[in-house]
């Protein structure tokens, strides 16, 4: 399959969406897009219209588009299918020792990385937050899940790249998250997971009113 103009500029968009460079409520046009990437309006409009479609733009006729912000609605369901997803994968594996082990051993991988990160690069720190518990799913085996929730992974990084840069701070608390979470995955105790998950996603991203 060819890799077209509109699928690069549509890519690159996104990525800029995703990383909050191009921030919620923000207006862009076509003409904007098309200097930026120096490409004519034709792809930029066919990028802008698959952008649309998934929901992060909302289109003005001779206007432009705006980045569509995370509605706080979104936020919570995106919180709520997490938890359910990784708490029934944890379920799923946390009688089987090898598995655990194996997952485990993934996790500290992933926090070796996540602390070597510099916290003001907020687009690599989101990425492999969001990683961190893409691993937990994909370790229940269910591939349909795994695949539902990485799906949730765009949303997810893009929350995760939204409080950066509200609260660069923040940083410091996922990573210590993180570890008490791949502890408690070492013990396969799934009611505490659940229950330091639950507390690690409302602090985190403020569904329990403590931050913006």
């Amino acid at each position: 399959m060819t890799y077209s103009s509109a699928d690069r500029v549509y890519d690159e968009v996104k990525e800029l969406i995703l990383t909050c460079d191009l921030p919620g409520g923000e207006m862009i046009s076509e003409g904007e897009i098309a200097t930026r990437f120096d490409v004519s309006r034709t792809p930029v409009r066919e990028a802008f219209l698959r952008l649309a479609a998934e929901g992060w733009m909302r289109l003005y006729p001779k206007r432009g588009a705006l980045i569509v912000p995370i509605g706080e609605g979104e936020a919570r369901d995106v919180l709520d299918a997490r938890v359910l997803l990784e708490t029934h994968a944890m379920e799923s594996v946390s009688g089987d020792t090898v598995a655990i082990a194996a997952l485990v051993g993934r996790l500290e991988d992933n926090l070796s990385q996540h602390r070597l990160v510099d916290p003001a690069d907020a687009s690599e720190f989101a990425r492999l937050d969001a990683e961190f518990h893409q691993l937990i799913v994909a370790a229940g085996r269910n591939g349909l899940l795994a695949d539902f929730y990485v799906s949730l992974g765009e949303r997810h990084r893009r929350m995760t790249a939204e409080r950066l840069r509200h609260d660069p701070g923040i940083t410091e608390r996922i990573v210590a998250d993180h570890a008490d979470l791949a502890q408690v995955v070492g013990a396969a105790d799934a009611a505490r997971f659940a229950s330091l998950l639950t507390a690690h996603l409302t602090g985190v991203h403020g569904t329990d009113g403590s931050a913006a």
